[in-house]
């Protein structure tokens, strides 16, 4: 986890896939803490597998670090490599989730996929891993249901 950062504070271009997007973690800098950390990207996006038609989501990603957090220009080039990508928002959201839980293996991860409508409904997606520590407050992601949503 100490290996150096290879992103942050260079020129990096965007990674052509999430396969080749590196996920890079630096130590958490409070350990003996429980804390939640959030990173929101309302204008994350990809392509129907089907069409090649652009998705859109906005993501909410809740981690309750152990030893690393994630170092969040590589999660941005990481989010950012699904804009050419063909995935299903099934795909797309657990990919995310199991590939922050990959790098830094947090104790507990919630990310909470809000899909735009693809055919008139929206396909929200939620997943989560571990237990939330006693005591550590979950705000709510703060999305509101569709109507609209924004």
């Amino acid at each position: 986890m100490t290996k150096k950062l290879t992103q942050l504070g260079k020129q990096v271009a965007q990674p052509a896939s999430p396969d080749k997007a590196v996920l890079e973690a630096v130590p958490n800098p409070h350990p003996g803490s429980d804390y939640v950390v959030r990173f929101t990207a309302p204008e994350f996006t990809s392509l129907c597998p089907i069409t090649g038609q652009p998705d859109f989501a906005h993501f909410v990603i809740d981690y309750v670090p152990g030893k690393a957090i994630v170092e969040s220009k590589s999660l941005k080039l990481f989010l950012g490599s699904f804009r050419n990508v063909g995935a299903f928002h099934e795909d797309c959201s657990l990919t995310i989730g199991k590939r922050i839980q990959a790098a830094i293996k947090p104790r507990f991860i919630r990310v909470a996929g809000y899909w735009y409508p693809r055919g008139g409904m929206p396909i929200d997606i939620f997943w989560q891993d571990g237990k939330l520590p006693k005591g550590v407050w979950l705000p709510d992601p703060g999305v509101a249901p569709y109507r609209g949503r924004g």
